[in-house]
């Protein structure tokens, strides 16, 4: 539902009744991921997708139908041997959809509308409902805002136990922390050893970092890129007559200063990218200390093999370990062929996706691994102290 929350947003904001459906599960290959949402408001106009067309009819006619007699119900669509264009998904998958109404009244609606509210300014926030379990409790919810303190009551109604609603929000704010989206199961009671009560959880979080070191052409072009995926890019470089807004028109910030500086005091998470594409060694080994011991989702480093062996030395000396150095992707990304700006810059793309859903970065074509990934937690990685790195030099630095 959060998919669509600007749009949602204003529904609520203008008083309009509606009701949402949300795939809340996926088995096989299907175009759409759990968090996907269509909805339909009281004069039959819709907005977002559930599957890029397969089922949009039948999952509008529940949405008309949930509007009318505010009953909560859970669909599956899988592929139809006899019809595949009638209800069912032609690419063979499954998907389990969640359709519930939004009306004025409704005990989920200032709920849902405290969520919608927050998505759509880009704030971090999480939306649980319940999925599966006792009759009563199917499509009720809990708006978990970022770092707020938020009541345990489902719906602010429910009689449900203090336990459970704890354990719902600490699961929600769990996920939220990784900006996952999916199914977790909780007791009825709070506890692991109570009646399990399937919660669909689905977290907005702001855009994905990108750091592209190096204010070179091959940046320009990967700037370009990331700013097309989604990522909130920022150009790092030392040299202030390379590093500039005219020069990187897609980048959301331009900073001058030295690499290893400017990342030891820079917000970082799990979602973080870092591409190095100085391939200067007094930029890169500097720099690349610090990333190698924080905890990033990606750090790539451009460069030929020549130059990432002797890389891989220098960083040996300034005491980094193999495990460190097993985080590094270099020469940086895919094995395309590349050879201009742009194709090296899909190529850097191709291997932060595929590393982001642990993609193997092989044809599809004769595979027989999925089509799709779930996103893969990142490994624990120790952090450096921030002090320490503020310590670090480099010539001239």
């Amino acid at each position: 539902m959060l998919d669509i929350a600007a749009e949602l947003h204003r529904w609520t904001a203008q008083g309009r009744d509606f009701a949402v459906a949300t795939v809340v599960r996926v088995t096989g290959s299907a175009p759409r991921r759990p968090g996907a949402a269509l909805a339909v408001d009281r004069d039959g106009e819709a907005v977002g997708s559930v599957s890029g067309g397969c089922v949009e009819g039948a999952v509008y006619e529940l949405c008309r139908q949930a509007l009318d007699d505010g009953t909560t119900v859970r669909e599956r669509f899988g592929y139809s041997d006899e019809d595949a264009f009638a209800v069912g998904l032609t690419c063979g998958g499954t998907i389990e959809v969640l359709v519930t109404a939004v009306r004025a009244g409704d005990a989920a609606r200032p709920v849902v509308a405290a969520a919608l509210a927050s998505a759509a300014a880009g704030r971090p926030a999480a939306l649980a409902r319940v999925v599966e379990g006792p009759a009563e409790l199917l499509g009720q919810a809990v708006f978990v805002p970022a770092n707020e303190p938020v009541g345990c009551e489902i719906d602010g109604t429910s009689h449900q136990s203090d336990a459970f609603g704890r354990a719902v929000v600490a699961e929600a704010r769990a996920m939220l922390a990784g900006g996952r989206t999916g199914t977790v199961t909780v007791g009825a009671d709070g506890s692991p050893s109570g009646r399990p009560v399937a919660v669909f959880v689905e977290s907005v979080v702001p855009p994905p970092r990108m750091i592209v070191f190096g204010a070179v052409d091959f940046a320009s072009a990967l700037t370009r890129a990331a700013a097309f995926l989604g990522y909130r890019v920022t150009v790092c470089d030392a040299r202030p007559v390379f590093a500039t807004a005219a020069r990187f028109p897609e980048a959301d910030e331009i900073v001058v200063d030295w690499p290893h500086r400017y990342l030891a005091t820079a917000e970082v998470d799990a979602r973080t990218v870092l591409c190095v594409l100085t391939h200067d060694p007094k930029f890169d080994v500097p720099l690349l200390k610090t990333a190698l011991r924080l905890p990033v989702g990606y750090v790539g480093a451009m460069g030929s093999r020549r130059t990432h062996r002797e890389r891989e030395a220098a960083l040996r000396e300034e005491g980094i370990t193999t495990q460190e150095l097993d985080r590094l992707h270099s020469p940086i990304g895919l094995d395309l062929g590349a050879r201009t700006p742009e194709e090296t810059a899909l190529s850097i793309m191709a291997e932060i996706v595929a590393e982001r859903y642990g993609g193997s970065g092989a044809r599809l074509t004769g595979a027989r691994t999925p089509i799709h990934h779930e996103p893969i937690r990142p490994s624990d990685v120790p952090v450096l102290d921030f002090a320490a790195m503020n310590a670090l030099s480099v010539p001239g630095g």
